[in-house]
């Protein structure tokens, strides 16, 4: 069969040059060494495999996923729910309590490091609290003297209480300038209680027949209630 002329127009082609499978015109053949795919992977390169970012860590996700999943197991009293965790923590604790030694040994050294742990956490917390409510009082009795007026910290030293008997540590204001509408709408209501809870008493004091006495004590009560729960969260000074 007879050759094309590379130069010569497709038309050209011989009469008796076959086309077909296998058989593509000469024209459109790869030339050698040159690449069928000069845009593509070149040739022996691996397929590049994704990669999670440097910065996740899929395996602590399952991990924590798996530890706090909740199951049911069995209970003298019936099928209970709780966490994974939980329930290993438990099956641990009951086999310390039936006397297998390793399970006491692991028990023991798991709720002294947890022990410890906490100690720690409070008495960082402790010292900070004190820290912060010593400085900003300093701070504010500068600003007295000096007739400096700026506005008052969030949280307020005055609503850091720390009980040095017991080493405890209660917030009884606004921990964020966000949550302090919050609270001033909180300490706003229990003045209005305290005062309509003062009118009510003194309506039935001075009149003790007076008409619906009975919705009167209700409502008293209604608000007693209402107080004691702001009280929670915003104790008597």
């Amino acid at each position: 069969m007879a050759k094309r002329d590379p130069n010569k127009p497709l038309t050209s082609l011989p009469a008796d040059y076959e086309i077909g499978y296998r058989k593509p015109p000469t024209h459109t053949r790869f030339k050698p060494g040159q690449s069928g795919n000069p845009a593509g992977r070149p040739r022996g390169a691996k397929k590049q495999q994704l990669s999670p970012s440097p910065h996740a860590e899929h395996l602590k996700t399952i991990i924590l996923e798996e530890a706090y999943r909740t199951i049911r197991i069995n209970d003298p009293n019936g099928a209970i729910a709780m966490s994974m965790a939980q329930a290993v923590v438990r099956s641990l604790a009951v086999n310390a309590a039936k006397g297998r030694q390793r399970a006491q040994r692991l028990f023991t050294q798991l709720l002294t490091a947890t022990e410890r742990d906490n100690k720690r956490l409070h008495e960082e917390w402790l010292q900070t609290a004190i820290k912060y409510k010593v400085d900003w009082e300093i701070e504010l009795e500068r600003r007295k003297l000096l007739g400096i007026k700026a506005p008052d910290p969030i949280p307020h030293p005055d609503h850091i209480i720390i009980d040095f008997a017991t080493g405890s540590v209660r917030i009884t204001g606004p921990m964020t300038k966000e949550e302090k509408p919050d609270w001033e709408r909180m300490a706003a209501h229990k003045v209005k209680c305290d005062a309509e809870i003062a009118e009510l008493e003194k309506l039935l004091a001075e009149d003790p027949q007076a008409p619906h006495r009975e919705q009167i004590l209700q409502e008293i009560e209604r608000l007693k209630r209402i107080r004691e729960l702001i009280s929670r969260a915003l104790p008597d000074e």
